[in-house]
């Protein structure tokens, strides 16, 4: 698979949530060492993340079992004790209660679990860290937090520029799978090395910010008290934050035990990014990939517009069985052809912004369409101006897409609070924001809610969809002891069908490592 290019980056102290803490005054009287930490260099950050750089060739032990659901490889791997404690076991009845919510999560992180699973195995971190997203976004690419908080890890937008996220009026690489995953982990990593191999802290100032963290550690170390994460005092959300990963953790454990399901996600891979080299109109990108621009829109979130970034990056996430006839296509299409386009000619007043703002695209697409070297045109010059789609319209679609599509209708409901219900859990059963809660029943965010007080909730209403194919190409890494009828007997198939599609006429014996392409019906694999 292509990948983009691993991001090592710059991570200070600074949350990658929507809990971003500023730094206060009382960080004036930290030691010397903190201060050496908030201050801390790329060039020290890059250092320290230096232990990991290695992942990239770490192998799984061939002796490991294999698992046909990705829930199941995550389960196997789980390592962090979860205690039994009031925080974890009031998260995890909550979530027991609601496999509705479940049944979302799982849908949604269909595209993208088996890649950040396999992310952080080549890492070595703790298996919970894939669950995290759940936390942070409930898997929703497109949610924004109430302080502007983005993406399926939730990166502040300063963060996510230290994180060399891009951020502009094309692309928000904070909403960008595969470059957000990377930079979470990043973080991550070096949160646990720079809180002393201690995962649960390390999680916790993910939300907090390792500044707050380190100042909880300093205090409690000056009153000799322990420095773990359930000894620190530290805010409300950071305290049920730890909680909520490990109750996730542990229902995933014991699904059985607490009458839970997990719907099956394939363990397989089942989308790979394709190196596109300019701008592409996203429609036309679909079209290629024989997709629906929703599709596309759900595996490239990253895109605000309806077209790439002139100035990259210029990656698109396509699923396995669409990638060969997308790169055929695109190999046969000319450069300019690639957005479309109409002749303008510059008139009296008109200047590179006017024109932009007029045609709903930005100065440095015309630019890069006309290769300007600068903004300067004069009356009468012909330039190529790129074209929208006015017809885009889509519940996948970014914030600023979707005020422009049709307004969906919406049915209203109520909900009776239930003791333990806070706002926070009532948006995620219904998926609304707390915002939206908030402002539909003259609420402040923060308050405390009466048992049998009754909210009102607007739900958008279901759209009828066509039945979507189950049939998929996945990409299926063979292990020791596979052979053709083991693996055709897994998935369902044929040993002929294997050998068609892989061309495997004469060949006696499967290696250990080798990628078969697998056409399975998702369902029953």
């Amino acid at each position: 698979m292509n990948k983009s290019p691993l991001l090592i980056a710059l991570a200070l102290a600074l949350s990658g949530c929507q809990t971003l803490t500023t730094v206060d005054s009382d960080a004036q009287a930290a030691t010397q060492a903190n201060k050496r930490l908030d201050g801390a260099s790329p060039n020290d950050i890059n250092n320290s993340l230096m232990v990991n750089a290695q992942y990239q060739h770490v192998e799984q032990s061939e002796d490991a079992p294999v698992f046909d659901d990705v829930w199941g490889r995550i389960r196997y791997q789980l390592s962090i004790d979860v205690p039994q404690n009031r925080p974890v076991v009031t998260e995890r009845n909550y979530y027991a209660r609601h496999q509705a919510y479940l049944d979302r999560i799982s849908k949604r992180a269909e595209p993208y679990l088996h890649f950040i699973v396999e992310e952080v195995e080549k890492r070595e971190m703790p298996i919970e860290i894939a669950l995290l997203p759940i936390v942070e976004s409930a898997f929703d690419p497109f949610g924004y937090s109430n302080r502007s908080a983005s993406g399926i890890w939730q990166f502040m937008p300063a963060t996510g520029e230290r994180f060399d996220l891009k951020q502009n009026w094309w692309y928000d690489g904070r909403r960008d799978i595969v470059q957000s995953t990377r930079a979470a982990l990043d973080y991550l990593s070096y949160l646990h090395k720079t809180l002393e191999g201690d995962w649960l802290n390390a999680i916790a100032a993910y939300n907090s910010g390792e500044g707050r963290l380190m100042r909880a550690i300093k205090k409690n170390r000056k009153k000799h008290l322990p420095t773990d994460f359930w000894s620190l005092d530290l805010p409300s959300e950071t305290t049920a934050y730890v909680p909520k990963l490990l109750a996730l953790a542990d229902l995933l454990k014991r699904a059985d035990e607490f009458n839970v399901k997990w719907k099956p996600v394939i363990n397989a891979q089942v989308v790979e990014v394709v190196d596109v080299g300019t701008q592409i109109d996203l429609a036309l990108a679909a079209d290629m990939a024989d997709m629906t621009l929703t599709e596309l829109y759900r595996l490239n979130p990253g895109f605000n517009r309806w077209a790439t970034d002139p100035n990259g990056p210029h990656f698109l996430l396509l699923p396995t069985d669409k990638a060969e006839q997308f790169s055929q296509k695109l190999a046969q299409t000319d450069v300019k052809d690639r957005l479309r386009w109409q002749q303008y000619t510059v008139a009296r007043g008109d200047s590179l912004s006017v024109i932009a703002k007029k045609f709903t695209t930005s100065t440095s697409a015309i630019r890069s369409l006309n290769k300007l070297k600068s903004n300067t045109i004069r009356i009468g010059q012909q330039l190529l101006v790129p074209l929208t789609d006015g017809a885009i319209n889509s519940e996948h679609l970014p914030k600023q897409m979707r005020l422009a599509a049709n307004k969906a209708t919406r049915t209203k409901l109520s909900h009776t609070v239930k003791s333990g219900d806070t706002l926070w859990d009532i948006s995620r059963e219904y998926d609304v924001t707390m915002d939206e809660l908030a402002s539909w029943n003259k609420l402040k965010k923060n308050s405390v809610l009466r048992l049998n007080q009754k909210l009102t909730v607007y739900k958008s209403a279901s759209k009828p969809q066509a039945t979507a194919s189950t049939n998929r190409t996945i990409t299926y890494k063979v292990r020791r002891g596979d052979s053709l009828a083991r693996i055709a007997s897994k998935f369902n198939l044929t040993v002929s069908e294997i050998i068609k599609w892989n061309n495997l006429a004469g060949q006696k014996y499967l290696q250990p490592g080798q990628k078969l392409k697998l056409k399975v019906d998702v369902r029953s694999s």
